[in-house]
């Protein structure tokens, strides 16, 4: 998961020893040593994590975050503060004024790098959530009004039913939510709670750390508690559990040492996130499902489509990443229609629809923009993994036959054009571009015979 992280530290060689390490990992730095510096940055590249040391010669690490959280274009980054002094009251000063953590010195790069990818992944989902949301609301449906919101039920999990009466103690002067004790079978029976917790707090032992990673593991994996959020309860020596847990899906650690102040203002954050992913989601659960989507298919159709295209150009083109974009073309699909009905050319839509979502990420946009026509577009990608897609999904039709109403079977294929937007050797392209080169592929393959992917001008 490669990504660019801003190394924000007066200290030159701490700069350069962060770099070698991220490096190592395969991410793109840009470094800053004062704070003014480091906002400027951030706005220009936006980068996807920052890494900010608390002492800085300018201003204080702390006020920096708090300006990078007050600005539009950099709220939503990711902050990973970093500091030598050991100040409880400070580490929790710093996460009240946004940063998603606090490492001391010297950091520990095992932790420091699980912690990355966590927080990578759980941006990129958000990003992609409040992508689709603001294609919605652009296509002139409001967004859904925001009831009132009561306190969260946060879910304590322990080894023992001493050590979570003693979390549940020390949590009360600090927590408005409601708090509820549950052991393992109980967190499990999802159908025998009558209100699912928004955050599970669970212990991971140092004696038996593969319990709790797997009653976690168990939580993500389960429909009913899928969208909770997962705060992971360890000794701070345990840093391979920490890591293995981060990997795992834990939203967030709390060492078992933490303060009550730092273990509430963690849980009070994953609360914060929780809430507005369930609110982009049940918008899009309400509005696009309705009015977005095609009622054959299931799938996006032209509407939502082509804006929504329009935005992963834009967020491609700011982030200096590529795109590709794919018009798919069923093979004499009219022929179908006349010879088996309309009824076989419906359930072969339907087929091709499932067979795409199937072979397809989450995160890509996958439509139906005409009769028997496709548009697919995968987000941050390359030309290598772009090809190897398409010809996977025209694979995935051809080497299986099509079963029609009637039991026939029918072998169908179809023909892929591939384009890259925003190459390597040229600026983003505009997206009319992009489909017309796209569009001109996918002619070349049908002239050429058929069941191929033809790649438009420039696209490699």
């Amino acid at each position: 998961m490669a990504g660019k992280i801003l190394i924000v530290d007066d200290v030159a060689t701490n700069r350069i020893v962060l770099k070698v390490k991220l490096a190592a990992a395969y991410y793109k730095t840009i470094q800053a040593s004062f704070g003014a510096d480091a906002i400027r940055l951030a706005q220009q590249s936006r980068p996807d994590l920052i890494l900010l040391d608390v002492e800085l010669p300018d201003m204080d690490g702390i006020e920096v975050c708090r300006r990078l959280k007050a600005l539009p274009e950099t709220r939503d980054i990711p902050v990973v503060m970093i500091t030598a002094f050991h100040d409880k009251a400070r580490k929790i000063e710093a996460l009240e004024a946004g940063a998603d953590e606090v490492f001391w010195k010297p950091i520990d790069e095992i932790i420091l790098l699980a912690r990355m990818r966590s927080l990578l992944r759980a941006r990129e989902t958000a990003e992609q959530l409040g992508l689709r949301d603001t294609t919605y609301r652009d296509l002139g449906f409001a967004e859904a009004p925001q009831g009132f919101e009561g306190p969260a039920l946060v879910g304590l999990i322990a080894d023992a039913a001493a050590t979570a009466m003693q979390w549940e103690r020390a949590l009360r002067p600090h927590l408005a939510d409601r708090i509820v004790i549950l052991d393992r079978e109980e967190a499990l029976d999802a159908t025998g709670m009558a209100e699912i917790p928004d955050v599970f707090v669970i212990a991971v032992s140092g004696a038996r750390p593969g319990d709790g990673l797997r009653l976690m593991s168990e939580l993500r994996s389960r429909p009913q508690t899928r969208y909770a959020a997962i705060c992971v309860v360890l000794p701070g020596t345990e840093k391979e559990t920490a890591a293995v847990a981060l990997d795992l899906g834990a939203h967030d650690l709390i060492e078992a040492q933490a303060e009550p102040a730092e273990m509430a203002q963690r849980i009070r954050m994953q609360i914060a996130r929780k809430r507005q992913a369930d609110r982009l989601r049940d918008s899009l659960a309400d509005g696009l499902r309705l009015a977005m989507t095609d009622p054959l298919t299931g799938l996006h159709n032209r509407r939502y489509a082509l804006p929504h295209l329009a935005r992963i150009a834009e967020r491609a083109a700011a982030a200096a990443r590529q795109f590709a974009v794919m018009v798919i073309d069923l093979d004499r699909f009219k022929a179908i229609n006349d010879r088996h009905g309309h009824a076989a050319g419906d359930a072969v839509l339907v087929e091709v629809a499932r067979r795409l979502r199937a072979n397809l990420r989450a995160v890509d946009l996958i439509a139906r923009i005409g009769g028997e026509e496709f548009l697919v577009a995968l987000p941050d990608t390359t030309f290598e993994a772009a090809n190897a897609t398409a010809e996977r999904l025209r694979r995935t039709l051809s080497e299986a036959p099509v079963l029609l109403p009637d039991g026939t079977a029918l072998r169908v294929t179809m023909s892929i054009g591939l384009a890259l937007g925003n190459g390597p050797d040229r600026g983003a392209l505009p997206i009319e571009e992009v489909i017309g080169r796209a569009d001109r592929a996918l002619l070349s393959a049908k002239a050429d015979g058929r069941n191929q992917v033809m790649v438009g001008q420039s696209a490699a």
